[in-house]
């Protein structure tokens, strides 16, 4: 059932850059290594609501409810809206005080979970996805689909921490220089926005 095909599949597309990666990198970028794997845990672990929803078949249900989309696909896109103009409007890197380090660490991983769990369309994916790599003889798809998904969800926190200490090699070079760090926070915030709008854009 796991197969080489689908390993590569599934790495494929964990490796193609979207808001959990670009919030990963940011995160690394700007407070460090250990924050990013924060930050990509949340990311993973907004996965599970879409993986579950779909195991259970009711994203097939989802996918029918033209309201029920646009409510949360909304609510998405506002919630990355509204972490672009936090980016944007910081004139500073972002820091993390030692007196307030595990509190910060619980919020950038909230804010990665919220990621995900607020893409209507995860869950769709996953429900078109998944039983392709699923045999026709499997007696029990719904076990099938949660190891599939838990398989996804591991490459994806691996390769998520791979970004995040990558970017948090150039931290220090970024903190140091003013104006790189708030041309930096800058670009990030205009992804998160133009995201925003082409989710809030897109159709079914």
């Amino acid at each position: 059932m796991i197969t080489i095909e689908y390993l590569l599949t599934a790495l494929v597309l964990v490796l193609i850059p979207g808001t959990g990666v670009i919030y990963t990198v940011a995160t690394g970028l700007f407070v460090g290594k250990r924050a990013s794997v924060f930050a990509a845990f949340g990311c993973t672990m907004g996965i599970l609501p879409a993986l579950l929803a779909s195991s259970f078949g009711l994203a097939a249900i989802f996918h029918t409810s033209v309201v029920l989309f646009q409510v949360v696909k909304y609510a998405g896109a506002m919630y990355l809206l509204y972490l672009a103009w936090q980016m944007w409007r910081s004139a500073a890197p972002l820091e993390v005080e030692e007196g307030q380090a595990e509190r910060s660490y619980v919020s950038i991983a909230v804010k990665g979970f919220l990621l995900n769990i607020l893409n209507p369309k995860l869950s769709i994916f996953f429900l078109a996805f998944l039983p392709q790599f699923i045999p026709s003889t499997q007696d029990s798809a719904f076990v099938s689909m949660l190891l599939l998904g838990g398989v996804f969800m591991l490459m994806t926190f691996v390769v998520f921490v791979v970004y995040g200490f990558l970017s948090g090699s150039f931290s220090s070079m970024v903190v140091r220089s003013r104006r790189a760090s708030i041309m930096i926070q800058k670009v990030f915030a205009s992804s998160f926005a133009a995201l925003g709008i082409k989710l809030a854009l897109s159709d079914k």
